[in-house]
């Protein structure tokens, strides 16, 4: 299921009002789209989306890069703003070469970050040409 269709309580999506994407959607329809940069080069997938849980936002999205069958996989935290929707392709957008991200601050499943840590938030922001939320 992805977001062109419904989300979990199969109710209808929200209609496109000003902006590249329907005004609501559910984490579900997002988690596993896939992310290209715009070189049109496959950087991977959503696998989790991150909450600011004293705001209710969406701070980052994790993205899964590499490996096989989740075996080897890369995990890296984007901040929020610097993925776009792109409905004409049904995917999120990076502006980053596949190089540049390669070379991003990553982790593992097994060894998140603290991405609660001021310092850390604000490297990550900095890498991707961001500024920390509120979003």
């Amino acid at each position: 299921m992805t977001y062109e269709t419904t989300d979990t309580t199969l109710m209808p999506t929200a209609e496109i009002v000003d902006g590249p994407g329907p005004a609501f959607m559910s984490a579900s329809t997002l988690i596993g789209n896939d992310v290209y940069n715009l070189q049109d080069e496959d950087l991977g997938d959503v696998k989790e989306l991150m909450l600011d849980m004293r705001t209710g936002k969406v701070t980052y999205a994790v993205l899964s890069f590499g490996g096989f069958l989740g075996m080897g996989e890369k995990l890296f935290a984007v901040p929020w703003p610097a993925l776009t929707l792109d409905t004409e392709n049904k995917r999120f957008t990076l502006n980053v070469s596949k190089e540049r991200l390669e070379s991003a601050p990553g982790f593992d499943s097994d060894n998140w970050p603290n991405m609660a840590n001021p310092e850390w938030a604000s490297g990550i922001h900095s890498y991707y040409g961001t500024t920390s939320g509120p979003y």
